[in-house]
């Protein structure tokens, strides 16, 4: 089933509104939406390499946009919105004692989660419900995002072709280490709350 949609993804890449998609994606998944954009990054910049760049920007600029609303969400929303989020990701009941050392060295946490597997939507969410200062999350999110986007991009435009068929080759382990990544992020939030 994956396999299939990664094809799907990858014969998508070139539609016209594919980058509607991955702005959609990107936005929603720093704020509420489980999957990382990656899902749909990876095989765009594999499509088409020469617009690797611009589909990271908009990657970043979509993600930042959605960081700002999963800011909203831990500030004015937390109780009605915020808290279901955490509770599905199973991290409502160590929130409170996450909450009062958060800010101490929230900008380093959210620099880890906007470049690593990290649940980055629980962050955005943190930080607006611990009133983390609005700018700091938008600099460490625009320097994460950024380099965690532009890397990817830069990777697959420069060594595109081979890591397609590499992927293409050993879809099923790549999958499974993808998965197990991520898996681990979540677990790791759940040791920083």
């Amino acid at each position: 089933m994956l396999k299939r949609l990664y094809e799907w993804t990858l014969d998508k890449a070139g539609h016209r509104h594919a980058e509607r998609w991955l702005a959609g994606l990107s936005f929603a998944e720093s704020s509420f939406f489980p999957i990382p954009p990656d899902a749909m990054l990876l095989p765009m910049c594999l499509a088409q390499p020469a617009r690797a760049f611009r589909y990271a920007a908009i990657c970043t600029i979509a993600s930042i946009l959605g960081a700002m609303l999963g800011y909203a969400i831990g500030y004015f929303l937390f109780e009605t919105v915020g808290e279901p989020i955490l509770r599905f990701y199973g991290l409502s009941a160590e929130f409170s004692s996450f909450a009062e050392r958060f800010n101490e060295q929230g900008w380093i946490i959210v620099l880890i989660a906007g470049f690593t597997p990290l649940p980055y939507k629980v962050i955005t969410i943190a930080a607006g419900a611990t009133a983390m200062p609005l700018h700091i999350l938008i600099f460490a999110s625009v320097i994460a995002r950024s380099a965690r986007f532009f890397l990817v991009a830069a990777l697959l435009w420069k060594f595109g072709e081979p890591m397609k068929r590499i992927i293409d080759r050993h879809f099923g382990l790549i999958t499974t280490a993808v998965a197990i990544a991520g898996i681990g992020g979540f677990v790791a939030v759940r040791y920083l709350f």
